[in-house]
């Protein structure tokens, strides 16, 4: 794997930071955060840089470093067995050869997207911890 581990466990606390986010459900909140239980910590909204961060940090990883990601993902969500692990990187490869949406945005629409690349991590016997 040519992506570090360390990288890869930053990642999935900021993507596991936007999946726990819903959309706005007081937009006329008057009240102050304490008063509401910090509740708007979980809802979405404009100033919230987190999804922007995971941006930067996958446009920042080379190309080897993308490819792992992508096949984490593959492993993770049971796509492909660890023991698969070349031929996940090799169609991770082809994934960002051939597709319009960037690795970014395709990352950033996948469900449940850190937990995907613990779990792949972990299949490949690492983990964050």
């Amino acid at each position: 794997m040519d992506i570090a581990v360390d990288k890869v466990c930053d990642l999935i606390t900021r993507v596991k930071a936007i999946d726990v986010k819903e959309g706005v459900t007081d937009p006329d909140s008057g009240s102050n955060p304490t008063d509401d239980g910090n509740i708007d910590m979980l809802t979405t909204n404009p100033d919230d840089s987190t999804e922007e961060e995971v941006r930067e940090v996958v446009a920042g990883l080379n190309d080897d470093e993308r490819a792992d990601l992508i096949a984490l993902v593959y492993i993770g969500r049971g796509d492909m067995e660890p023991m698969e692990w070349g031929d996940a990187v090799r169609l991770a490869r082809e994934r960002e050869a051939s597709s319009a949406l960037s690795t970014a945005d395709w990352l950033i629409g996948i469900p449940n997207l850190g937990d995907l690349l613990d779990e792949g991590l972990n299949a490949l016997g690492r983990s964050c911890d």
